[in-house]
């Protein structure tokens, strides 16, 4: 998959996760406009401890993501 579209991939998950877990899980964070991968990697322990099996499976969507790309 070409970066390009991993670097799309992984801004559709963060603001994904902001929609569905933000008040849950990153209530204490603001999704940022342009994210970068280390804005994704942010926010994927919040995901992993405060947003059940669902946030957890998506904080490893991100982390899986972002390892692509290196």
């Amino acid at each position: 998959m070409p970066p390009a579209e991993i670097n799309r991939q992984i801004t559709d998950l963060y603001f994904q996760a902001f929609e569905r877990y933000g008040s849950m899980a990153l209530w204490n964070m603001r999704p940022v406009e342009e994210p970068t991968q280390a804005d994704a990697l942010a926010i994927t322990q919040a995901l992993r401890t405060h947003g059940r099996m669902d946030g957890r499976r998506l904080a490893e969507r991100i982390e899986a993501l972002c390892r692509a790309t290196h």
